[in-house]
């Protein structure tokens, strides 16, 4: 997996202070594909999102291999990731070739909006 490593060193940080993956889904909601005009979480490009104690990891798919926006998604879900992550806490956020992403990943909602 390609990452950023976007805050300090991991310190012990207790997993009842790390905030659960729904939280963390409903702020990537607020993240939007510059290029659609509609949320990554919608448009089913995160893949996995996992928490452990002092660790936040997201893997996102982009909609092409050559995806321009790429790095611009990373750096904005890091950012509202990092938003809601306990001091110490390392937030890594990578782009992954696996699985590729298809319109069948979005939400019914955004399929219509595409019209598909």
């Amino acid at each position: 997996m390609d990452t950023e490593n976007r805050s300090a060193a991991p310190g012990a940080v207790p997993e009842e202070d790390m905030p659960d993956t729904d939280l963390l889904r409903d702020a990537l909601r607020q993240v939007d594909d510059p290029e659609l005009g509609i949320d990554i979480v919608s448009l089913g490009l995160v893949a996995a999102l996992r928490v452990q104690p002092g660790r936040i990891e997201l893997d996102l798919i982009p909609t092409s291999p050559s995806c321009p926006m790429g790095e611009q998604l990373v750096d904005d879900a890091a950012t509202a990731l990092e938003a809601l992550a306990p001091s110490g806490c390392v937030v890594d956020v990578g782009l992954v070739d696996e699985p590729v992403w298809t319109p069948e990943r979005m939400s019914p909602v955004a399929r219509m909006r595409f019209g598909w």
